[in-house]
């Protein structure tokens, strides 16, 4: 598969046309927002933003193994002084294409900066949304696993009777727990908020994430050697986690400069890891007009 292990330069609305259906098991991506990063992606306004983006999500379809999962990176700007709806409108028009709404976590920015705005305080976190083709997906949740904490020392060692049989919920939800399935065990499944700076070793994109958001959800949804897909590529830090958890990988983005910036930052990283990079096949940057 020419396409795999490659940073290519060009739409990705375009480029994915030559990628065969079905050939994807994770997209992570974080695309420009409405109306920034106008000074390398030109920026789309907010009430164009929808239509802006949903043929793109069409090709991320049609990409996407049947049990492969769709994580978008994203957040709502203020406009007139209140937060415009376009998210809220992409993911309705996405539910009417086909996709699946499946999931929504939460990047809280542990060391976002401090800041004064009339009506509104500190922007500190943004949205993963996760998006299905299907209701029955490939996850692999132990990859994720935290320790258990400080609270299992006291609460573990004294249980109650309630404690030792599934509690259902008061409220009818149909939820429940059994603390006691808990006794001696040293790690426990996380919640869908991530606690993770804003600092990253790379300095040269508008909108750069830290390494340890694509590394989760690639941990998280996929295996060694599946194929992971940032159709927004920037500075190649999705690509570069891929490399480092054994995962193949494909780039796309419009700016030669970020195209040649990924690279860069992958060759590093297979130098400094020689083993994965035998295993990968050489890639280059392509030039594919959209």
């Amino acid at each position: 598969m020419k396409f795999v292990n490659q940073i290519i330069l060009g739409d990705c609305e375009q480029v994915l046309k030559s990628i065969p259906n079905d050939s994807v098991d994770l997209i992570f991506t974080s695309p420009p927002y409405a109306d920034q990063r106008k000074t390398t992606y030109g920026g789309v306004k907010p009430d164009e933003y929808v239509d802006w983006f949903m043929p793109k999500a069409q090709e991320f379809y049609r990409v996407l193994k049947p049990k492969g999962t769709f994580i978008l990176n994203i957040k709502e700007r203020v406009v007139n002084g209140e937060r415009h709806t376009y998210v809220i409108e992409l993911i309705l028009r996405m539910r009417e294409a086909g996709w699946l709404w499946t999931e929504e976590f939460i990047w809280h920015k542990k060391n976002s900066y401090p800041g004064k705005w009339p009506n509104r305080f500190r922007d500190n976190w943004e949205r993963l949304i996760q998006f299905n083709k299907n209701r029955k997906f490939k996850m692999y949740q132990e990859a994720v696993m935290v320790p258990v904490g400080d609270w299992a020392k006291d609460r573990l060692n004294n249980l109650s009777d309630t404690d030792k049989k599934r509690d259902e919920s008061k409220v009818g939800s149909g939820f429940g727990k059994n603390i006691s399935n808990w006794v001696g065990r040293n790690e426990v499944y996380p919640n869908n908020v991530l606690y993770l700076a804003t600092e990253c070793s790379n300095r040269n994109h508008s909108a750069a994430f830290p390494i340890d958001l694509p590394s989760w959800f690639i941990k998280l949804f996929t295996q060694p050697n599946d194929l992971v897909l940032d159709p927004f590529i920037g500075s190649g830090t999705t690509a570069v986690a891929a490399i480092q958890l054994g995962r193949k990988y494909l780039g796309i983005d419009t700016e030669q400069e970020y195209v040649e910036l990924s690279n860069e930052r992958l060759l590093d990283t297979q130098i400094r890891l020689p083993i994965i990079a035998e295993n990968q096949e050489e890639y280059k940057t392509d030039n594919i007009e959209g």
